[in-house]
């Protein structure tokens, strides 16, 4: 069983900037895909970025650009730069991870962008 620990999230003024953490811990393969998705109020969880073990990223277009996925391997810890922040971005942002071919969800954490 692998749990989820997602921290940074908060209230930004609309161009500013967050960083949010997720680390895992129990069963841990050395091979992992982590990412991170989006649930704003009425509507569904979309996908905001992925990086894989080998430090491939991939982005969802509406944050390319503004956003940037990284990973630190020694803790299996993963990161989100979110820059320039827009209101749009407000949602709820959960932290996932693929590890031995199982998926796993954080609990969730608050971003806010609002003046």
């Amino acid at each position: 069983q692998v749990q989820l620990v997602e921290s940074g999230g908060g209230l930004v003024q609309p161009g500013g900037s967050l960083r949010l953490s997720c680390a895992p811990s129990g069963s841990i393969s050395s091979y992992y895909v982590m990412g991170w998705y989006r649930q704003a109020p009425g509507a569904q969880r979309q996908f905001v970025a992925l990086i894989s073990s080998g430090g491939r990223t991939t982005y969802a277009d509406s944050v390319k650009g503004r956003f940037t996925i990284s990973r630190d391997n020694a803790k299996i810890t993963v990161y989100l730069q979110m820059n320039s922040l827009k209101p749009e971005d407000t949602a709820v942002y959960y932290c996932s991870g693929t590890f031995s071919g199982n998926k796993y969800w954080g609990q969730g954490t608050q971003v806010t962008v609002s003046s």
